[in-house]
């Protein structure tokens, strides 16, 4: 029996909206993923830690401040720091598109934003998830 898909959602910074990032979880946990919520106001240690501790598969952060750069850019590397650089880090919020290519190169993966349907980060995360899965499994 595989594992179910474990996956950590959290809210970097001082942004305290969190109904977006609520709703997301309740639907991946719905989809049948193990979710672990971190709550608001989370930096970008805190966000790492959980993570290696919980050992999740991915990582999904709600920023609606504007300062999506940087809270993923912190966190992705804080978690490669932690040994944790292969956690799939994906988002949502407010990201504008011309952003979007900084954060691929970040190694951030796909971001959804305001109105994305949540079966497409189910889905998304199926795929991913069993692809990272397959290749560590070939390795």
């Amino acid at each position: 029996m595989k594992r179910p898909i474990r996956v950590l959602i959290a809210k970097p910074g001082l942004d305290g909206h969190d109904r977006g990032a609520k709703v997301v979880a309740r639907a991946l946990r719905d989809a049948g993923m193990e979710v672990v919520y971190t709550g608001l106001r989370q930096s970008a240690d805190a966000i790492a830690t959980a993570a290696v501790q919980e050992d999740v598969d991915a990582v999904g952060l709600s920023v609606l401040s504007g300062a999506h750069l940087q809270h993923f850019g912190d966190v992705v590397e804080r978690l490669s720091a932690a040994g944790a650089g292969d956690v799939l880090v994906f988002g949502g919020g407010i990201v504008p598109n011309g952003d979007r290519p900084a954060l691929t190169r970040m190694g951030v993966g796909e971001v959804f934003g305001p109105g994305s349907p949540t079966a497409a980060m189910v889905t998304y995360l199926e795929r991913e998830v069993a692809r990272r899965r397959a290749l560590e499994g070939a390795s």
